[in-house]
């Protein structure tokens, strides 16, 4: 029954859908916060003030989707895991399968988002551009067993087109990584453009660049 109630929900005026997804899935949606024609179904679901996911965007098999105060999900994004009490992973016994947008970041257009474990994207962080990919999970051929890994991309980061980030990876905060980069390991020094495949230190960035110091996620 809940099931077929979430495909209506879908379509429905924007102050019923966030009444219904308020009082039946006991989602947490601030009062400015919007959902547009998208099926955003998590376990759990918080969106702080003035947070907005828009249309067709996908996000199911999750444990939790958190997005922060000004956060933006844009268009045409599939986000998926597999549940907590899923059959596999069961090795992984702190495995988070959820997704994590800090204050006033952004993830743009048609990426893919794989959250068998946590996603963690910083505040004023932004997930640039198009067909991007974060991959938490893949096969370990040394014990021929699926396994995953969080990913965590760190604040006022700028994510560039195309990427690939693999279960492990880490973008400290205040980095860009270049557009068509495959970021497969935890780096861990600030204010530094990384890029390449993998990706690897190409240059510093000046911290006072203007884009480490916005004080809203929105870009001109």
């Amino acid at each position: 029954m809940k099931k077929l109630l979430s495909l209506v929900v879908v379509a429905l005026p924007w102050p019923l859908k966030r009444w219904l997804l308020r009082k039946v899935w006991g989602y947490r949606i601030a009062d400015s916060a919007r959902i547009g024609l998208s099926y955003i179904f998590p376990g759990e679901l918080e969106m702080g003030e003035h947070a907005y996911i828009g249309h067709f965007n996908v996000a199911i098999h999750l444990g939790r989707v958190v997005c922060g105060e000004y956060s933006r999900i844009e268009r045409g994004n599939w986000i998926t895991g597999h549940p907590p009490a899923g059959a596999h992973f069961t090795h992984r016994t702190g495995r988070d399968p959820s997704l994590l947008l800090g204050a006033h970041a952004a993830v743009t257009k048609s990426h893919i988002i794989d959250c068998t474990d946590r996603v963690q994207i910083g505040a004023f962080t932004t997930v640039a551009g198009y067909h991007s990919q974060l991959i938490t999970h893949g096969i370990d051929a040394v014990t021929a067993r699926q396994d995953c890994k969080p990913i965590s991309i760190g604040a006022y980061c700028l994510v560039g087109t195309r990427i690939t980030a693999i279960g492990g990876a880490v973008l400290p905060d205040r980095c860009i990584l270049g557009a068509g980069s495959v970021l497969n390991k935890a780096h861990t020094e600030e204010c530094v453009l990384y890029a390449g495949q993998p990706a690897v230190r190409i240059k510093s960035i000046p911290e006072d660049a203007a884009y480490f110091k916005r004080t809203r996620g929105f870009i001109d």
